[in-house]
């Protein structure tokens, strides 16, 4: 490291993260430093309007197994392309993200990542500056502690 910069917390490459301004207490994430993005597995997402700007309702089933809806503000929409080189088109939102005691906003894709073992893929611009990978290791921090923030409930 060079002198001055803050250290860098060291992340296997699955980790437990919490999201909780949408609700989610943990999800199983897959680390991920070539993905650029950040992606959440959905079941279901609906678009609506409130005070004249789009918003995005979405239900999500965590490792609880207990459903949870929740809604935000959406960020911007933009091509993404996946792992097997298919485009599509996304819904963009921003929330807070609890990893290894840090916290900080993220940006996050709405995806239905239904045939994959990790319901959510932490990118690599959610990472930059604070976090760098060891892939021999994997869940290094444990679940994320804390309690479910209501769902349906507009962000901060």
């Amino acid at each position: 490291m060079t002198q001055g910069a803050p250290e860098r917390i060291v992340l296997g490459w699955r980790e437990w993260v919490a999201l909780p301004g949408l609700g989610l207490p943990w999800v199983r994430a897959k680390v991920d430093s070539g993905a650029r993005s950040c992606a959440l597995h959905v079941d279901a997402h609906w678009r609506f309007t409130e005070g004249g700007a789009p918003w995005v309702g979405f239900r999500v089933a965590p490792g609880t197994g207990v459903p949870i809806e929740s809604i935000a503000p959406v960020l911007e929409e933009r091509e993404v392309t996946d792992s097997g080189g298919h485009r599509s088109r996304r819904v963009f939102l921003r929330t807070t993200m609890r990893l290894a005691g840090m916290e900080r906003e993220i940006d996050i894709n709405l995806s239905d990542r239904r045939g994959m073992r990790f319901p959510m893929l932490l990118g690599r611009t959610a990472m930059a500056g604070a976090f760098m990978v060891d892939p021999s290791r994997s869940f290094l921090h444990g679940r994320p502690s804390g309690g479910v923030v209501h769902s349906l409930k507009k962000p901060r």
